[in-house]
């Protein structure tokens, strides 16, 4: 995979070729990110989520994504939340639209951080 940096008056963005990185192999397509948004600035990061989307839906490409946020994590169709090692917690966006989909992503996001009994 190649990838290679451009530079914009603000700031220094990675630009990352899609095609390349989705390969089919034997009409097999799957691409693993962690953190893929990380470095980028909300519209570019916006710009790689849809372009995901879209992946996902002309080529059927699976995307497994890892990523500490609710927003990057709206964008996809379901969701394993993993605490101490263990799945905590699954949830499928079904025909939820994606903001119901983020503030129930919220939801579960609240209880990952400890028990009620560790709340003050």
């Amino acid at each position: 995979m190649l990838l290679t940096y451009k530079e914009n008056v603000h700031s220094t963005q990675m630009y990352i070729p899609l095609k390349p990185l989705f390969s089919r192999h034997k009409g097999i397509g799957v691409q693993f990110t962690d953190e893929p948004t990380g470095a980028l600035d909300s519209k570019a990061a916006r710009m790689l989520l849809e372009s995901f989307e879209r992946l996902n839906w002309s080529m059927e490409a699976t995307i497994l994504m890892v990523t500490h946020d609710a927003f990057t994590a709206s964008y996809a169709d379901r969701i394993l939340f993993i605490k101490d090692g263990k799945i905590f917690n699954e949830l499928v966006k079904g025909k939820d639209s994606r903001k119901v989909f983020f503030n129930k992503i919220i939801e579960v996001v609240t209880l990952l951080g400890g028990e009620l009994n560790d709340v003050i």
